[in-house]
């Protein structure tokens, strides 16, 4: 018996890749709440709580997945049609979008917690506390829902997303690979991840606060920035398999595989998609979004979701500064209305 009959290289490798993606922020999430609640001043009850929302989102998030993709690989065999192969990049650009967006209102949010984290520590303590409620406005409930259970939200997502591609992608391997090729590699590669996860929390949950989170929140809009280029690539590929009446990735990473009219480069190696991406671009893809055949709408996404990071940085910096938005008046407190009216008073008792 060979390597080849034990171990699958293209299984380690995505298994590894998706388990990276998710335990980068897992880890960062979890160290995150170790500097803020868990310090001198630190709230036992609170912490506990959200870390149990974390590890609660990640196991939900795996069970769910299992549980679909067990699901698919079952109708599959029961239909003989590979129902989510047909239309599997619309779904990961969906679940890549929305994970974006959180991860971009999660960055934001952390980067500010080194200038107001006794206030943090109040302000998690009050949503933990505060019931969802089922009156009032919609907007006013999902807004006390997502305060509540925010450390669950994007766990959750994120193993979902993660674990439905990689189970998936190992089936398919299972196809042309001997059954005995496929468990060892599975366990090594979630194995390895949790490791690069361990030493990530081990360092962040160790290290000043304020480098921590500069970071963690530049680690995080890296991945963020790559999903989002990453769903609009998803979208437009799903739109080239619909045209070609097939699977893309079935032909390689040659002609065939891409479209060629909204292609902005495309070289035929680096491929993250084929085997797992070998070479360490499957990693490269997780963390940085790298694809060896960009699109305009891929590298435009791109840029302008780093334009839009940076505008939003602007914006916030500017109100922490002004005290209101750019281009609206500033509020005028009780305070400051009352040292107007003394300052008014005062002046009158001079001129008289």
């Amino acid at each position: 018996m060979g390597t080849e009959d034990v171990f699958a290289v293209p299984v380690f490798l995505v298994v590894f890749r998706e388990t990276l993606e998710t335990v980068i922020i897992v880890s960062v999430l979890l160290a995150f709440l170790k500097q803020t609640l868990d310090g001198p001043n630190r709230d036992v009850q609170v912490y506990k709580t959200l870390v149990k929302q974390v590890w609660f989102g990640v196991g939900l998030g795996f069970i769910l997945c299992l549980v679909v993709a067990g699901g698919l690989i079952g109708a599959f065999y029961t239909l003989g049609k590979d129902n989510w192969e047909s239309n599997e990049y619309n779904y990961e650009g969906a679940f890549a979008l929305v994970a974006s967006l959180i991860i971009s209102v999660v960055g934001a949010a952390l980067l500010r917690v080194g200038k107001m984290q006794d206030k943090w520590r109040v302000k998690l303590a009050k949503a933990l506390e505060a019931p969802v409620g089922t009156g009032g406005p919609r907007t006013g409930r999902f807004k006390r829902f997502a305060e509540k259970y925010a450390m669950f939200v994007l766990p959750f997502i994120t193993v979902l997303r993660e674990g439905i591609e990689a189970i998936v992608f190992v089936a398919g391997v299972s196809f042309s690979a001997p059954a005995t090729a496929v468990p060892l590699p599975v366990v090594v590669g979630l194995a390895a991840g949790a490791i690069v996860g361990y030493i990530l929390y081990k360092g962040g949950a160790g290290a000043k606060l304020q480098y921590f989170l500069i970071a963690s929140t530049c680690l995080l809009y890296l991945v963020g920035a790559g999903l989002f280029s990453r769903s609009i690539w998803y979208f437009e590929n799903q739109q080239w398999n619909n045209v070609i009446g097939g699977d893309a990735a079935e032909l390689g990473d040659g002609p065939g595989s891409y479209d060629i009219e909204k292609s902005v480069w495309h070289v035929n190696c680096c491929s993250p998609e084929l085997n797992g991406g070998e070479g360490g671009w499957g990693i490269f893809n997780a963390i940085l979004g790298w694809t060896n055949s960009a699109t305009y709408g891929s590298v435009i996404s791109y840029n302008l979701y780093w334009i839009s990071v940076m505008i939003a940085f602007g914006v916030m910096r500017y109100r922490e500064v002004k005290g209101h938005w750019p281009f609206m008046k500033a509020k005028v407190t009780p305070t400051a209305a009352v040292d107007q009216s003394t300052n008014t008073e005062q002046e009158k008792t001079v001129s008289d």
